[in-house]
């Protein structure tokens, strides 16, 4: 079975909406590790007394919660190609600073979503796509010169025991609650989706590649230690983009 991709994996996600906030839930640290990552972009340290932060992938809205904790005073935008997704993501009580746009993050200009961004937060979100290498070229032109991207994800470590433990999870959990739901496409998808992205070094190297700097690569705790992790990166206050 092929990923799905683009508008296929879009409809997957609105058909699966009604019950991914339950079956996220079960797994141990979910919503915590996704604080984690929030919290470890930093944006408290210095700079502008309002930041922008754009929640790529949000979803039902859960990256967005850990973003509204993390950043209390942040204005956050968050994109989902998914109207189902989204259409969760607004049945919950937001402050006035959060606001949602329906868009596939490939056409985020064509949405009206422009920069600059203090912070880019991405859960879940560049493994599900087609090609990610121009989406996060995009990303680093949509941050401010200094701006930092978080990537929240499970990515391999490389190690063996790493890929036996996803798959023995996905066929033991994930699977059977995805096939319970009826919706054993997206769930099958999202497991093969890991396994067929990148390492977790072999995505930073891609950030440096996309021309990001100061990337780094960091292990969250819990079952999925060596699985999840979040990547920081950072466009470089000197941007050659700037320069035209």
């Amino acid at each position: 079975m092929p990923l799905l991709r683009d508008t296929a994996l879009a409809a997957a996600f609105d058909q699966g909406a009604d019950s991914y906030d339950r079956l996220t839930g079960l797994s141990p640290g979910y919503h915590a590790q996704l604080r984690r990552s929030a919290r470890r972009l930093a944006l408290g340290a210095a700079g502008a007394p309002v930041w922008r932060v754009l929640d790529l992938g949000c979803g039902t809205g859960a990256s967005t919660a850990a973003l509204a904790g993390a950043l209390p005073a942040a204005r956050i935008t968050g994109v989902d190609a998914s109207a189902g997704m989204l259409r969760r993501a607004r049945t919950k009580t937001w402050p006035s600073r959060v606001r949602f746009v329906h868009a596939p993050v490939e056409d985020l200009d064509g949405a009206g979503v422009r920069g600059p961004f203090d912070a880019v937060f991405a859960a879940y979100l560049f493994r599900n796509l087609s090609d990610p290498d121009p989406v996060l070229r995009a990303v680093r032109g949509l941050l401010a010169p200094g701006g930092v991207l978080a990537v929240h994800d499970y990515a391999l470590g490389g190690r063996r025991t790493d890929r036996l433990v996803w798959s023995a999870v996905c066929r033991g959990v994930v699977l059977p609650l995805g096939t319970a739901t009826g919706n054993r496409g997206l769930y099958r998808h999202l497991w093969r989706s890991v396994l067929y992205f990148d390492t977790a070094p072999a995505f930073g190297a891609r950030l440096e590649r996309a021309g990001f700097d100061r990337v780094r690569v960091l292990p969250l705790p819990g079952w999925g230690t060596g699985i999840t992790h979040t990547f920081l990166a950072r466009r470089p206050p000197a941007d050659p983009a700037d320069v035209r």
